[in-house]
């Protein structure tokens, strides 16, 4: 029982740090860059994405065994696609002004290449609390990654935080962080600076190994 739940912690461990699906995988940088104009967009596209992640990767796991391989990949686009549209409709209802801003963007999880390759590299060929904990994981990270990425950027082009003005009506903001060119920039300055800083822990954690 020890083991199946380390396993388990290990798994969602790997989605956030390990296998980062924007930091690490570069995984859905289309999303990522139109929804992290600010922190608030980034928090919702994220929290989209881990319920479509979760609940995908559970029904997923439980019909493996019944799935034809033929028709796995069509088979998992319904699947996800039925997520898509119940976090949709919850968004509409629930918060307008969240789905207005990321418009399109919402439906268009159906064909996130992060949620596609979980469902057929993870949940069609692991257990069922296994493949939630990839969800889980994966959508942690996917949505760690947005909120880091829609700060900075808000704090440039905006001078604030989740709306709160932080640098003073004296800050001049820089426009292009909120543009798309300037999204990428960031972006990558970002992803340079995060796998800069896996990788030294990495090396570090194999030394200390090494040395017992």
């Amino acid at each position: 029982m020890r083991n199946e739940k380390t396993t388990m912690r290990g798994v969602f461990i790997n989605g956030v740090l390990n296998e980062n699906p924007v930091f690490r995988l570069v995984l859905g940088v289309c999303p990522t860059l139109a929804s992290t104009t600010n922190a608030i967009n980034g928090l919702g596209m994220g929290a989209a994405a881990t319920f479509v992640l979760l609940g995908s990767n559970i029904v997923i796991s439980m019909l493996r065994n019944f799935i034809p391989d033929k028709v796995r990949i069509p088979a998992f686009i319904v699947v996800i696609s039925t997520f898509v549209t119940i976090v949709q409709m919850l968004i509409q209802a629930f918060v307008p002004s969240l789905y207005e801003a990321l418009g399109l963007f919402i439906p268009l999880i159906v064909v996130n290449c992060i949620i596609l390759a979980r469902a057929e590299a993870f949940a069609s060929k692991n257990s069922v609390l296994h493949s939630a904990a990839d969800g889980l994981g994966m959508g942690a990270g996917f949505t760690l990654a947005l909120i880091i990425i829609g700060v900075v950027r808000e704090i440039l082009g905006n001078g604030s935080v989740i709306g709160i003005d932080v640098l003073g009506a004296s800050f001049q903001p820089m426009l292009l962080a909120i543009m798309a060119p300037g999204g990428f920039i960031i972006f990558g300055l970002i992803l340079g600076i995060v796998n800069s800083i896996v990788n030294k822990i990495g090396k570090r954690s194999a030394g200390k190994g090494a040395e017992a």
